[in-house]
C-alpha cells in the first residue's frame, strides 16, 4: 500500500485500511483536493486476499494499492482484533459509490463509469443523477467482454483523458477490475481509479444486495451464492475453503515462533 495515510493491518500479507465510510470518503477526497493522480482503491474481500495467494501478480497490485478498504466481514473481524479499534467497519463498493457522490457535491466532481453490459453504466448514471442531484456525468462506457485490443487500449485511453474525469469508477469484477486500474492507471489523467465490482449494476438495478440482515452476519455470500450457484459455487466454496486454511496456518506458525522465543 503506497503513499497512504491511513492505519492498516495485514491480512494474509495483503495490506488493509482500518477504516470506516465516513473516514474512506474523507481520504479520497483529501487526495482530488490535494492534486493527486493515479491514486487507487479497492474494496477487500475473502475472494481478493486468496486471488492474491494463487497470483503473484495480482497479489502485487493489492500492495501497490493505495487504500484496500475492508470490503468482507472476516477482514472487519479480523482486523478489529488487530488493531483493537470498533471503529473498523465495512467499507464496500456499490455502498462507498454513491455516498461518495453525496459526500463530495460540493466539490462539483466529475465522474465516469467503465464497465458493465450495454446500457447499464447510462441507467446507473441516470439513477445516480436523481440520487444526487447535479451530480456531473463526465462518461460512461461498456467494454466488450474480451481482452481490448492495443488499438482498442489506445481509444480508451483518449477517451477517459479527453473526457476529463476526477473519479473513474471500474466496474469489472474481480480480479479483472483491479488488474485493469493497475495496468492503465499510469496513462490516465484521472486523480483516482476505483474498483467497484458490482456497483454499476446495483446502482442501475439489474442486480440486488442481500437483506441487510445477511450482510451483517456475514453471510452475503451465500446470499449470491444461492442466486448463482452454477457461477459461483467454486469462489465460494473453494476459496473460503483455502481462506480458512490459510489463516489458521498463519496464526500457527505466529504461535509456533512466539512458542519459539519463549
Amino acid at each position: 500500500m503506497q503513499n497512504s495515510e491511513v492505519a492498516q493491518f495485514r491480512l494474509l500479507g495483503v495490506p488493509v485500511a482500518a477504516t470506516n465510510m465516513q473516514a474512506a470518503i474523507r481520504e479520497v477526497r483529501a487526495w482530488i483536493e490535494r492534486g493527486d493522480r493515479g491514486r487507487t482503491v479497492t474494496f477487500s474481500n475473502v475472494h481478493m486476499l486468496v486471488e492474491g495467494i494463487k497470483s503473484p501478480g495480482y497479489f502485487e497490485v493489492l500492495q501497490k494499492s493505495d487504500m484496500n478498504c475492508p470490503d468482507g466481514k472476516p477482514l472487519v473481524w479480523y482486523g478489529r482484533r488487530k488493531v483493537g479499534r470498533d471503529n473498523v467497519q465495512q467499507v464496500c463498493g456499490p455502498e462507498f459509490l454513491p455516498a461518495f457522490c453525496e459526500a463530495t457535491a460540493d466539490l462539483n466532481l466529475r465522474h465516469f463509469f467503465y464497465g458493465g453490459a450495454e446500457g447499464v453504466a447510462t441507467k446507473a448514471a441516470e439513477m445516480l443523477q436523481q440520487r444526487v442531484p447535479g451530480v456531473q456525468i463526465a462518461g460512461v462506457y461498456s467494454p466488450p467482454f474480451r481482452a481490448l485490443s492495443a488499438d482498442e487500449k489506445e481509444e480508451v485511453i483518449r477517451m477517459i483523458n479527453s473526457a476529463g474525469p476526477d473519479v473513474l469508477w471500474v466496474c469489472l469484477g474481480c480480479p479483472k477490475q483491479e488488474a485493469w486500474i493497475d495496468e492503465f492507471k499510469s496513462r490516465l489523467d484521472v486523480p483516482v481509479l476505483l474498483a467497484v465490482g458490482l456497483a454499476i449494476d446495483i446502482l442501475a438495478g439489474t442486480r440486488g444486495r442481500a437483506p441487510s440482515i445477511l450482510r451483517n452476519l456475514g453471510l452475503e455470500w451465500f446470499y449470491r451464492l444461492c442466486q448463482e450457484p452454477r457461477r459461483l459455487w467454486r469462489r465460494y466454496i473453494i476459496y473460503n475453503s483455502i481462506f480458512v486454511y490459510r489463516l489458521l496456518a498463519e496464526k500457527l506458525q505466529l504461535a509456533g515462533r512466539s512458542g519459539s522465543k519463549a
